[in-house]
């Protein structure tokens, strides 16, 4: 596998015995593989295929601004502390006596 980011598609096109070599898809297709430069201009295909290539200039463009725009609103969503809960917690009316936790306890009990 290639670390090197996509520069170019290859589409098989089974029926025709044929692969293109092109200009990097937007949507993944069956068939379809997307290349770095380096691979996608010196791609050789199987013994019988013909082989397009749609001659282009394989460039890696790096990432778009839309790219970095949905990389930082990811990063910020996932700093977020989770949200809490409101608890509404009941109060005493005026009339009932307020009862703590803790009670003393004689000695002699």
């Amino acid at each position: 596998m290639c670390s090197r980011p996509a520069a170019g598609t290859l589409t098989y096109v089974y029926a025709d015995s044929t692969v293109v070599v092109g200009q990097l898809s937007s949507q993944a297709e069956p068939h379809s593989y997307d290349l770095c430069a380096l691979h996608a201009e010196r791609f050789t295909a199987p013994r019988g295929w013909d082989v397009v290539h749609i001659h282009q200039e394989f460039v890696d463009a790096g990432p778009s601004p839309d790219d970095l725009d949905a990389l930082a609103n990811a990063v910020r969503e996932a700093g977020r502390p989770p949200a809490v809960a409101e608890v509404e917690v009941p109060v005493p009316l005026a009339s009932e006596p307020r009862r703590g936790h803790l009670r003393v306890v004689g000695s002699d009990a």
